[in-house]
């Protein structure tokens, strides 16, 4: 259990931060920069949860999703060395991934086929999962490049990848379920 009774430490006051699994990294280091856009794809997501009234199983969904990217926060900031630990680090495991591509498939049933790209926006639902969205992505671009340079876990890897899906899927079916998508017109203001 996590007990945080001071909330400042003065510890990365020189531009370093402490890693779950304790050694320091500099704030700009690939790792911290990996799993703070996870912490930033979160609030997003917290953000666009205000949005979710009436969308009961939605915002169950992102309720769960929120607790996955703390996991995922986790995993990222305990940097598998090979070393023994002296505890179990938390990772992402492949039924996370797994069940987000169940949720994706419920989520989609209800859609009909994309004729055109979609452009962010719609309800202000969509409008904030569509940007929950485009920051996962970004943390995904970040893990890849991170994963080129140390371990990363590949449930880890997929489940980026497969959470800025489901939350395209998801603004999708906040729009309406689809109805109200704004469809992206090639070359329409040439």
């Amino acid at each position: 259990m996590v007990k945080l009774n001071k909330i400042y430490t003065r510890t990365g006051d020189k531009g370093t931060t402490g890693l779950v699994s304790g050694p320091r990294r500099e704030k700009f280091d690939l790792r911290v920069e990996a799993y703070g856009t996870v912490d930033e794809t979160n609030s997003a997501v917290g953000v666009a949860r205000l949005h979710t009234v009436g969308f009961d199983e939605l915002d169950v969904m992102l309720a769960r999703i929120q607790n996955d990217l703390f996991d995922l926060g986790s995993d990222l900031a305990t940097p598998d060395t090979g070393e023994t630990l002296d505890y179990e680090p938390l990772r992402i495991i492949e039924a996370q991934a797994e069940r987000l591509e169940r949720e994706i498939d419920s989520l989609n049933g209800e859609l009909d086929p994309l004729k055109s790209f979609v452009l962010p926006g719609g309800t202000p639902a969509a409008a904030h999962l569509h940007m929950a969205r485009t920051i996962a992505r970004r943390a995904e671009r970040l893990m890849v490049e991170l994963s080129r340079q140390e371990t990363v876990g590949a449930a880890a890897l997929k489940y980026i990848n497969r959470l800025s899906d489901f939350l395209f899927v998801a603004a999708r079916f906040a729009n309406d379920s689809g109805q109200v998508d704004i469809l992206w017109v090639p070359g329409k203001h040439r």
